[in-house]
């Protein structure tokens, strides 16, 4: 499914059963136009196209995409698109063949994951639902809760536009080569946290939120420092209810997003 050379970290899924149970477990509708990332030898794009209305796969090899395009040549809901999922419009995607919204699977190259993710969640409102197999520890990291060491940005940003969940856990001889890590199915019904926010909001508060967990070692007031006066920061921490020693970690996405209103509304200084 990912690249089949070593440096795209590259791993095709090789068990049918399991194959069969991703597709049963990721919940696509019949009316779906799916877009797969990483199809690779197509272990999963047969079994999804049945479950939906078309499938556009997006394939960065291209000696892998022709061999998909020769395969599927004959079935008119699948497309096969030589293309980086990192350099895709999903906007443009979907309106070229008629459609608002899609499902997004992918088997997701465990280097690129989180840039990957990201990229996807810029066209949040675009997107119903997303199931992903990434690493187990990316996907703890992903549905992590505040006061948990695995609790980050990754899990804010997930968080911020989607309620995720773990939905399999995947033996590492499922794939072939077999990785040096466990994997999971991680699953993404899209619900924006704060739906009132636009585009700008959102962005703004990404960034407040990157330099908020910038080192883990530091506290808020420390990783804020030079955002605002440090007496500040104080007084505004003081003002949530948050201890001067409270470190990122520790502070849930709501009590993360009343700090960056609260900074962003005070006159600059």
């Amino acid at each position: 499914m990912l690249r089949k050379k070593p440096r795209l970290g590259q791993h095709f899924l090789a068990d049918e059963r399991l194959a069969r149970r991703l597709t049963e477990a990721a919940g696509v509708h019949p009316d779906d136009l799916v877009i797969e990332i990483g199809p690779g030898r197509g272990a999963m794009t047969r079994l999804l196209a049945d479950q939906c209305a078309r499938l556009v796969a997006v394939e960065i090899d291209p000696t892998l995409a022709a061999n998909l395009r020769t395969e599927f040549q004959n079935e008119a809901q699948v497309e096969i698109l030589h293309a980086d999922i990192l350099r895709t419009s999903l906007a443009s995607v979907l309106s070229q063949r008629g459609y608002n919204h899609c499902f997004v699977f992918g088997n997701l190259p465990y280097y690129i994951t989180s840039p990957i993710l990201h990229r996807l969640f810029g066209f949040h409102n675009l997107v119903r639902a997303m199931a992903t197999v990434v690493q187990l520890e990316v996907a703890e990291r992903i549905t992590a809760k505040p006061g948990s060491r695995d609790y980050g940005y990754l899990s804010v940003l997930a968080q911020l536009y989607s309620s995720p969940r773990i939905a399999l856990k995947i033996r590492p001889g499922a794939f072939t080569p077999p990785p040096n890590v466990k994997s999971a199915l991680i699953l993404f019904p899209m619900a924006r946290r704060f739906p009132a926010w636009d585009m700008q909001t959102q962005t703004g508060f990404l960034s407040f939120v990157k330099r908020s967990f910038a080192s883990k070692r530091k506290n808020l007031l420390n990783n804020l420092s030079g955002l605002r006066p440090r007496t500040q920061l104080e007084s505004v921490l003081k003002k949530l209810g948050q201890p001067l020693t409270a470190r990122a970690e520790e502070v849930s996405i709501d009590e993360l997003a009343r700090l960056y209103e609260t900074l962003r509304a005070l006159p600059a200084s």
